[in-house]
């Protein structure tokens, strides 16, 4: 078969571009016009750096457009308020205290408070025995007042007490419970008080039982349970001493066992007519835990009460507890 080839119309074949070579194609102009441009774009920078030309102002001809804020936090006007007051007060403060330390405000002085009715100063007892404590005292709303003592008793039958108003048929005298070998000052009054009272008037002190004073009992003074001096009464003096019927003997506590700890406590104790210790505290302590060995042993003491004149007294006394390791 003979090779055949397909040729456009001749129309065709004539608009048919022509086809140029590819070293003759240019896509941005020649060299010379592409140095020419970098050339001129550094005049043109050059120009506006220092030659800049002026343009006209800039006319706004947009409108502002109001939009609600929503992370806007609106303020409580009670919480406001509050929030002031505050300030105020703690301002002010700091200004007061400020103005007080450097002088410029100074404080009221303290007013001066006078009793009506001051106690009266200790008694002094001329000559003091071997031994003393105790008081008394009766419910009356002011102090003791000036006076001489009633006589010295043993056994108080008759108390002291404001005079009645018609006399008594049985003539009792009138006593308070201390021992008859103590001494005191005489005041010039003739009537019942103690002499060193600076009080004018008729009371028998402001404490609690038959005697005088501020106290607890039938003596004199500020003490209780008789006698005078102040404090509980105490041994020597017509008062006999306290007898142990039982007594048990201190624990060790675990933490002095361990470090070999030994010694004695000096224990504080009140005993009462019935024989019981009361009011037990600690006056001299070793530590470790043996204080509180010490207490407890005391509290479990049993005693012949103290005897004055045949009847049971409260007395104040010391008991020292040896804690020994054998």
């Amino acid at each position: 078969m003979a090779n055949s080839t397909l040729l456009p119309p001749e129309e065709d074949l004539r608009q048919a571009p022509a086809v140029r070579p590819m070293n003759d194609v240019h896509l941005s102009g020649d060299l010379g016009e592409a140095e020419q441009g970098v050339f001129a774009s550094l005049r043109d920078s050059i120009r506006d750096a220092f030659f800049a030309p002026k343009l006209p102002p800039l006319v706004l001809e947009s409108q502002p457009i109001a939009v609600v804020d929503r992370m806007a936090v609106k303020r409580d006007p009670v919480s406001t308020g509050i929030a002031v007051v505050i300030h105020v007060v703690l301002i002010g403060l700091i200004l007061f205290l400020a103005a007080r330390a450097t002088g410029i405000i100074k404080p009221k002085p303290a007013p001066e408070i006078t009793l009506l009715a001051p106690p009266p100063p200790p008694i002094k007892a001329l000559p003091k025995p071997v031994a003393m404590g105790g008081g008394g005292g009766q419910k009356s709303p002011t102090p003791v007042t000036r006076g001489n003592p009633p006589k010295f008793a043993t056994q108080q039958l008759n108390p002291p007490k404001i005079p009645p108003l018609a006399e008594p048929k049985i003539n009792i005298p009138v006593t308070v419970d201390v021992q008859q070998n103590l001494k005191m000052a005489k005041s010039d009054v003739p009537q019942f008080g103690v002499p060193n009272s600076p009080l004018v008037g008729m009371s028998m002190g402001n404490g609690r039982g038959t005697g005088l004073g501020s106290g607890s009992g039938a003596g004199i003074g500020a003490g209780s349970g008789g006698n005078m001096g102040g404090g509980v009464r105490r041994i020597g003096g017509g008062v006999s001493a306290p007898v142990v019927l039982f007594q048990p003997e201190p624990e060790f506590s675990e933490e002095a066992r361990k470090a070999k700890v030994q010694g004695n406590v000096l224990v504080y104790l009140q005993v009462d007519p019935q024989g019981r210790p009361q009011h037990v505290r600690v006056l001299r302590g070793i530590g470790m835990g043996l204080d509180q060995k010490a207490i407890e042993a005391v509290r479990n003491y049993k005693f012949k009460p103290a005897m004055e004149n045949g009847h049971p007294v409260t007395v104040e006394m010391n008991i020292e507890v040896n804690f020994q390791i054998f």
